[in-house]
């Protein structure tokens, strides 16, 4: 694990200390519906600074030497960041000067998996169930926090508590694809229930079997859904903001381009779900709700806000924290701000408007 802080890792041109322009900008996303994934596939973000002289590059596609944990840590000031949330309250609770500066609230699947003819149908029958709460060795187990919050919302529809059932440490190996350790327990019988999230996980499912004994996505109350990626926060280090706002301005109109684009064009974002996720059709389809290309604008809205302050109190309350974070004073508003005029000043630019 890199220290908090560190932005010396090889190859990464981070900022230099002084105003001038940085050579290098780097973005990082979680393998899901972002607009920066989108930006990214049509070559947006590398078009808007190339003028400058600035190279954008994916911390995905940069070597494990040169990428080291930054995705998890934002230990590197020139990062943007969209994923989920329980890496980025980490990072801010351990210290780290990051900067909130945008929330999406995107429908990805989340269900808990039963094995089939098991019977159980309703989250009342969970009580007492055996449920697989995986565990990795790793510096933020976000895996384990996504499953203890997804059990949480399903027994808090039957007005139950974690405490009312039993939670069965699953350790995950290396190399394992997502949740695979989880569901070979369920169909072996080790587990009761699983939960799990996404494109992938649709797929994994149908293969052993399993079948759905509680889908969140059709509860009305969001909060039974509030987890890793929901909502799931746009972050940037204080440094760069401070030192260079003009840039995180017009990287994050670029973001708000391609949400309108994305709202009109399902089939190409589909087949950008696909490349990102590493899901076929099936398990894109699955997964993200009629509609989800419309949704991948950012906002800082009280509403969003709030549900991220509340996995932020659960998060804390499991441990997983180092110190409380107030997401309201994490958060600022003034870069979403400026984006939106800067759009509003280009779009009439181009019309006369």
């Amino acid at each position: 694990m890199s220290a908090v802080g560190s932005v010396s890792s090889p190859g990464l041109s981070g900022l230099s200390g002084s105003t001038a322009l940085p050579d290098t900008l780097w973005f990082t996303r979680c393998p899901v519906p972002t607009a920066t994934g989108i930006a990214a596939d049509q070559g947006w973000l590398a078009r808007e600074f190339a003028a400058d002289g600035i190279a954008v590059r994916s911390l995905q596609d940069a070597p494990r030497e040169v990428a080291a944990d930054h995705h998890y840590t934002h230990a590197l000031t020139g990062l943007f960041r969209e994923g989920g949330n329980v890496p980025a309250l980490w990072a801010r609770s351990r210290g780290e000067e990051t900067r909130l500066i945008g929330l999406t609230w995107i429908e990805e699947r989340q269900v808990v998996l039963v094995r089939a003819g098991s019977g159980i149908t309703e989250p009342a029958q969970l009580r007492g169930l055996r449920l697989a709460i995986p565990h990795h060795g790793i510096g933020i187990d976000f895996w384990r926090a996504m499953a203890l919050a997804g059990f949480r919302g399903a027994l808090a529809l039957a007005g139950l508590g974690l405490e009312d059932s039993e939670l069965v440490d699953v350790p995950g190996t290396p190399g394992d694809g997502q949740w695979s350790a989880e569901l070979s327990a369920l169909r072996d019988g080790v587990v009761d229930a699983v939960y799990v999230k996404g494109a992938l996980a649709v797929e994994a499912a149908r293969r052993i079997g399993a079948e759905v004994a509680v889908e969140l996505d059709t509860v009305p109350d969001r909060r039974a859904r509030v987890n890793n990626g929901t909502p799931r926060p746009v972050t940037v280090h204080q440094r760069l903001l401070d030192e260079h706002p003009e840039l995180v301005a017009r990287f994050l109109a670029v973001l708000l381009e391609a949400a309108d684009w994305a709202a009109e064009r399902p089939a190409e974002v589909a087949r950008i779900l696909q490349a990102e996720t590493g899901a076929g059709a099936e398990g894109v389809a699955g997964a993200y709700a009629s509609g989800s290309h419309r949704t991948l604008h950012l906002e800082l809205s009280e509403e969003r806000l709030e549900l991220l302050a509340q996995q932020e109190r659960f998060l804390r309350g499991q441990g997983f924290l180092a110190a409380p974070v107030d997401v309201h004073a994490w958060a600022d508003p003034e870069p979403l701000r400026a984006a939106r005029e800067l759009l509003r000043e280009r779009r009439a630019a181009v019309t006369g408007g």
